[in-house]
């Protein structure tokens, strides 16, 4: 993976260049590397949008080739400094942007084999003392949110310790995943889980954050399953996150 940056105009972009490369058959011939390539019009134009993901933002899934799909990620505020600015952050350098970051880390997590989608590329587009951003990943094919199976009571012993090994993963590389919920944990047609949504994590020494990051998970699988089945399915999970590997 080669990450490498380009300015057009106000825009910054930074893309994996062995993703967006000049070999036959590659997303630039296609797709030009630009900021027109992180709007939601020009795939709509194109009609080559093919679903949407719930949650802030509305990440919207693209046909980029005949045989992959990527998923569009606007960042998107929430809380109540949303009604001051959705979409707006403070500029700090193209370096210290929510995306920028969240493109290098999960980068980083993807060349350790780590299972994260392949990062393609985030543009940045600054208004002065303010920018706009967007995040492009590949999407994991046929994968299904935790939070669906958990719902549909389809997430079996098995997955489920599974799916604590994979985070017991994360946390030896050092993962703080400020946001671990079942939404944001992807189950793919092999039941491998996936980790999804790195905006704002980074990595660190092992610390409570690591505790935190599991309690922050049971309060989400409390909102997807019946109350009496939580502390069986966290208790799956820790299993899963306490074996030897």
């Amino acid at each position: 993976m080669r990450l490498t940056a380009l300015r057009q105009k106000n825009s910054l972009i930074l893309h994996d260049a062995d993703s967006l490369s000049d070999a036959p058959g590659s997303h630039q011939l296609s797709h030009p590397v630009g900021p027109e390539l992180f709007s939601a019009d020009y795939w709509r134009c194109k009609d080559l949008v093919v679903g949407e993901a719930p949650g802030r933002g509305s990440s919207l899934f693209l046909q980029a080739t005949p045989t992959q799909q990527w998923v569009l990620r606007p960042y998107r505020r929430g809380g109540l400094v949303a009604k001051l600015s959705e979409k707006r952050y403070w500029w700090a350098g193209a370096e210290r942007t929510r995306a920028f970051l969240e493109l290098r880390l999960t980068a980083a997590l993807f060349e350790q084999g780590l299972p994260v989608p392949a990062p393609v590329a985030c543009c940045v587009t600054r208004y002065g003392m303010t920018y706009e951003a967007a995040l492009i990943t590949v999407r994991i094919p046929g994968a299904q949110a935790l939070a669906s199976l958990l719902t549909a009571g389809e997430a079996g012993d098995a997955l489920l310790r599974q799916v604590g090994a994979m985070i017991k993963r994360f946390h030896q590389a050092g993962l703080d995943h400020v946001d671990l919920n079942a939404r944001n944990i992807l189950i793919a047609p092999s039941a491998a889980p996936w980790l999804i949504d790195l905006d704002r994590c980074q990595l660190r020494k092992p610390g409570k954050w690591q505790s935190n990051n599991l309690e922050r998970l049971a309060r989400s699988v409390a909102k997807f399953s019946a109350s009496e089945q939580v502390p069986a399915v966290m208790a799956c999970i820790h299993a899963g996150y306490a074996a030897p590997r």
